[in-house]
Formats: structure tokens, C-alpha cells, sequence
């Protein structure tokens, strides 16, 4: 990890400027993008093909066994950078810069129920409509979905979910928002979703009398991780903006243990930082 001798945060403008440096030219990532875009892949973060298909890729992959993590860059051609990439996610979030790389303001609307189990996790796709500025850039809400336990960890230490918010801007740049989710208690915007929630594999299903507010699922303390990192399964492409909040939101003990009965492990190990800035607001 690059250091920073004088430690005194980075200003807003050194940090633009390193990301703008850092995320140049990707053509794997802004393939997929460009995919997301167009509506060719409906899971985005996590590259699953359209509904469609249930969820599952033309060479399938699982988080075990003989299509687990550790085999995923020799499925398929295209998810060669799951082995052989050094920008990867996820990471422990662990010895970061403080930094000032400006606020992350969300405008996400209440959004029609459209949930889908994908065969990996459970996804909401989102109505159009809600965004994100980050740095001075505007990002539109795709999907948000779930991992258990969470992919980063924070200090060493797992929680027991993690939520993954997914944006894309004009230019095919993807951004994620990553939520840790702790026992505590019931949590009444996931409550719809977990009753409606599919158990096994399939299209989207949409339920056209629930409305959910996706910006209620993410912290009141809005101080936040950065780094540039990739999508957290296959093809794994990289240069996707990642800033993961410090302040987790809570589930009750049963509406995890309702997710795990469908997933018990689907989050990938943790990744070298490499070389990477890991950057901490606030």
C-alpha cells in the first residue's frame, strides 16, 4: 500500500486525481458496463447473464468445490483476471489514509419490489430514477443485493452480511456501494424482500404492491472506505470504484439466518490490497 509521508490527509483534488489516473482505459470492465447498460446482464456487480438464463453463466461457477474462487480464472477465458488481476476485491479494510475524497450523495427513490435469486444471491433491481453523486460524477442505481457473510472485512473482521449497491455513469464507469449488516434488530425494509424472496433460481419477480426505499437500508454515519477494486465474482473485471461505510446497519438474528438457509457462504475470500490506496473519509 502506498504511504503517505507527511500524514496529513490527501486533499480532495490528489485523490481526483489519482482515480481519474488509476481507472483509465479497462476494456474488460467497460465491456460488462457497457452490458449493464444496455440491459444484456441484469446482475451487474457479480456478472450474471439476464434473467433469463436463471442467473447462472455459460460456465458456471460456485463459492466451492471444483468451480469455487479458486478456480474461477480457468472456467472461461473471460474471468482470466480472477487469478491473474492485482486491483481485486474484496479486501480488509484495515491501515487506511484518511483522506478527503469528497461526500457521497445518494438520491435514491422508493422503488417497486423486482427480486430476483439469481442462483448466487438474492438481487432487487430498481426502478429508473435513483442515483449517487460521487466525486462530482453521477451514478444510476441498478440493483442492490446480498452476501453472507460480508465479502470485506473491516480490521479482520467478517460481519455477518453485506449489502452491495451497484451504479453505473454515462461513461460505463461502475461504483458500488458496500453496507455491513450486524445481528440487532428487525429490519423493516428488508422485511418485504425476505418474504418475497425466491428460494431457488429463477426469473425476477415482480411485486407491484410493495414499494421499498433503498436508501433506508444505508447508515446514518456516511464515512466510507475507498479504493479501486473489481466486480467480487466472475469475470472479476476491475477498475470498479468501491466505498464501503464504516457504520453497519442491522438485520435480526432470524432474518440472517433466513438468508443463510438459501446461502449459507456466498462471498468470496478476501484479496491482497497489492499496491492499491485505501483511502478512509471523516
Amino acid at each position: 500500500m502506498s504511504k503517505n509521508p507527511s500524514n496529513a490527509p490527501f486533499s480532495r483534488r490528489s485523490v481526483l486525481k489519482y482515480m481519474a489516473s488509476a481507472a483509465a482505459a479497462c476494456p474488460t470492465c467497460m465491456s460488462v458496463a457497457s452490458a449493464l447498460a444496455s440491459g444484456k446482464t441484469e446482475a451487474g456487480h457479480g456478472a450474471a447473464k439476464a434473467a433469463k438464463s436463471g442467473g447462472h453463466d455459460p460456465a458456471h461457477w460456485t463459492y466451492g468445490g471444483d468451480t469455487g474462487p479458486q478456480h474461477w480464472g480457468d472456467l472461461n477465458a473471460g474471468n482470466k483476471v480472477c487469478s491473474l488481476g492485482f486491483q481485486q476485491s474484496p479486501v480488509d479494510l484495515r491501515q487506511a489514509i484518511p483522506a478527503s475524497p469528497g461526500q457521497i450523495s445518494v438520491d435514491y427513490k422508493p422503488t417497486t419490489l423486482r427480486v430476483v435469486n439469481n442462483g448466487h444471491t438474492i438481487q432487487c433491481n430498481t426502478d429508473p430514477g435513483s442515483t449517487m453523486m460521487l466525486d462530482g460524477d453521477k451514478f444510476r442505481l441498478l440493483q442492490f443485493h446480498f452476501h453472507h457473510p460480508s465479502e470485506h472485512a473491516m480490521d479482520g473482521r467478517r460481519f455477518d452480511m453485506e449489502a452491495h449497491f451497484v451504479h453505473i455513469n454515462d461513461a460505463g464507469m461502475l461504483a458500488v456501494l458496500g453496507v455491513f449488516i450486524e445481528p440487532g434488530g428487525e429490519n423493516n425494509v428488508l422485511a418485504p424482500v425476505w418474504q418475497h424472496m425466491p428460494p431457488s433460481a429463477g426469473p425476477e419477480k415482480k411485486v407491484s404492491s410493495v414499494k421499498i426505499d433503498p436508501v433506508k437500508l444505508l447508515p446514518v454515519d456516511r464515512n466510507y472506505f475507498r479504493y479501486l477494486g473489481s466486480l467480487t465474482t466472475p469475470p472479476c473485471s476491475e477498475k470498479v470504484i468501491w466505498s464501503v461505510f464504516s457504520q453497519p446497519v442491522q438485520a435480526s438474528s432470524a432474518q440472517v439466518g433466513q438468508f443463510a438457509g438459501l446461502f449459507d457462504m456466498n462471498a468470496r475470500p478476501l484479496q491482497g490490497l497489492h499496491r492499491r490506496l485505501l483511502l478512509k473519509s471523516g
